[in-house]
């Protein structure tokens, strides 16, 4: 399905490829990969074995209908960035591409993803965002409402990539490394607990929710990614814990 992170075992020693991309195999053979947003009806996936044979799966993949999200009331340079606030805008992209294209070996994904914060989700995956009244690009993670200060948790095993506190869009941010091109992201955060190369366990502190960057209200933004590809946080952690409570304007 769109938005799906997919766990896969191949035997060891195995090529695994989707579509022309090669996946990183761990020495046991597990490998994973991200089906985005918009992900086409079919994909491949090419499995080649030690002795030369090939294998190829294609995936059929289920569409998904996604909601239109409007938010109002936010600062106009938060929306329509002026020259100056575009060229800080672009440095910084830079930094946050650069921490969700890591590659290591780490396999911290296999262990699963807990949710980092329970609170009230106000914004969701795969939303068409309308800002101020202007068409901007899909929401391509979760938002959680919950009071400010509330502490944040690293989702699964891994090594923070990225610890900024103060970016132009995403505010206060970590980003954690769970291997293989896996990623979370954690945005808007209103205080940093961690530095650049620190191991994290599942469920350590590792900031708080704030309303830092552009953001109407104290929430958290929470991305899980495959490199570019962005999954959805619900797809791969289940449901909040206790239910959670029910979706409300965005944020």
């Amino acid at each position: 399905m769109q938005g799906a992170l997919i766990l896969g075992r191949a035997a060891p020693g195995d090529q695994v490829n989707l579509g022309a991309r090669a996946l990183r195999v761990s020495p046991d053979g597990l490998f994973v990969f991200g089906i985005g947003r918009d992900a086409p009806p079919t994909l491949r996936l090419t499995i080649r074995g030690a002795e030369g044979e090939t294998r190829v799966r294609r995936l059929d993949i289920a569409r998904r209908r996604y909601p239109v999200q409007r938010i109002d009331g936010l600062p106009r340079r938060l929306v329509t960035p002026d020259a100056r606030a575009l060229r800080r805008i672009r440095a910084e992209s830079a930094r946050i591409r650069a921490a969700r294209f890591r590659d290591s070996a780490e396999t911290g994904f296999a262990a699963g993803f807990n949710w980092p914060v329970v609170g009230t989700v106000t914004g969701v995956y795969g939303a068409q965002r309308i800002l101020n009244g202007a068409p901007r690009k899909p929401h391509l993670g979760v938002d959680i409402a919950a009071p400010a200060g509330t502490p944040v948790r690293a989702a699964a095993p891994g090594v923070v990539s990225l610890a900024e506190p103060d970016l132009f869009f995403n505010g206060g941010m970590v980003a954690i490394d769970h291997g293989h091109g896996v990623s979370t992201l954690y945005s808007h955060l209103s205080a940093i607990d961690v530095a650049v190369g620190a191991r994290v366990a599942r469920g350590m502190r590792i900031g708080a929710v704030g309303d830092t960057g552009r953001a109407t209200g104290p929430h958290l933004d929470w991305r899980i990614q495959h490199f570019a590809t962005a999954v959805d946080p619900f797809r791969a952690a289940g449901p909040m814990p206790g239910g959670g409570r029910s979706v409300r304007s965005a944020r």
